[in-house]
């Protein structure tokens, strides 16, 4: 199932702009920056829970760069970024260091891409679970 060009075009700004969010994150959690210490440290996962997370963000943002696996990426977004937004919501607050809620915001836009990015491919998605199921029955 292909994409009208109108839709593809969304789905890949959507996917684009979630990765160079994603992205520019990495930075900060590989580095170790301040800011990120503080919040795992807070979260009580310093630094696993950082170190982590960027993985997860790193494979998402491979996922959602590769055009067979994008869908994949979307939803391990919506993972990543519900465990963030839960960790605002419940821990951390929508401001952290006095960042103004940049970082709530942020998340919540990585969030709303890969919502639409899922939106946007639930054909491919629905095909995909297909494939997967009609190998999983010829393997049994």
């Amino acid at each position: 199932m292909t994409l009208s060009k109108r839709a593809a075009i969304v789905a890949w700004t959507l996917q684009l702009i979630a990765c160079a969010i994603l992205g520019q994150t990495l930075f900060f959690k590989f580095s170790a920056a301040p800011e990120s210490v503080f919040i795992f440290t807070r979260l009580g996962m310093e630094p696993w829970g950082r170190i982590g997370s960027g993985v997860a963000e790193l494979v998402c943002c491979v996922l959602l760069l590769v055009p067979r696996t994008a869908i994949l990426g979307a939803l391990g977004v919506v993972g990543v970024m519900a465990g963030a937004l839960l960790s605002h919501v419940t821990t951390l607050g929508v401001v952290v260091q006095d960042d103004g809620g940049l970082l709530f915001a942020l998340a919540c836009v990585v969030m709303a891409c890969a919502a639409g990015v899922i939106w946007l491919r639930r054909a491919e998605w629905l095909l995909t679970v297909r494939r997967l199921t009609q190998r999983g029955v010829r393997a049994a």
